[in-house]
């Protein structure tokens, strides 16, 4: 049976390609599941619609994600933290505690989305990398200061 991808799917391929597979699998898992739907010329005509909606809402989120990450270079945030000898902080700076940072600031960014390179053990200021879109990364400065 021949099949339209709708989502990226590890054993068979990407949104949009079509795939040649057993009748049962098809009715029995990728259809109900939504992941994929029959080849029909009707489907093939609604897939370009889709690629091309898909496109213009792809371009709209980078665009977005452009401007989020030039306002996200300009900003600065400060950790404060409570040390011991030798300037080492207790712990390390964690990327929940840059999220909250950043919240304070009025940038709602998903700590999960946060990329410390090497652990935050130390005063100093630090470059800090926020993956904003797939494609686009921004670079925040962290200064972590004595509390």
């Amino acid at each position: 049976m021949k099949l339209i991808l709708r989502k990226n799917f590890n054993q068979l391929g990407q949104v949009g390609e079509i795939v040649d597979v057993k009748d049962g699998y098809a009715r029995n898992f990728l259809i109900p599941r939504q992941i994929a739907y029959p080849a029909t010329a009707g489907n093939l005509r609604a897939l370009e619609e889709e690629k091309k909606q898909i496109a213009k809402k792809e371009s709209k989120n980078l665009a977005a994600a452009q401007e989020l990450s030039t306002e996200l270079e300009k900003v600065s945030v400060t950790i404060p933290v409570t040390v011991g000898e030798d300037e080492k902080i207790f712990g390390s700076v964690t990327s929940k505690m840059i999220a909250d940072a950043l919240l304070e600031k009025g940038f709602d960014v998903d700590h999960r989305k946060i990329e410390i390179e090497e652990p935050i053990k130390a005063l100093g200021i630090y470059s800090v990398k926020v993956k904003v879109h797939a494609d686009v990364v921004a670079t925040v400065k962290t200064w972590v200061v004595r509390d």
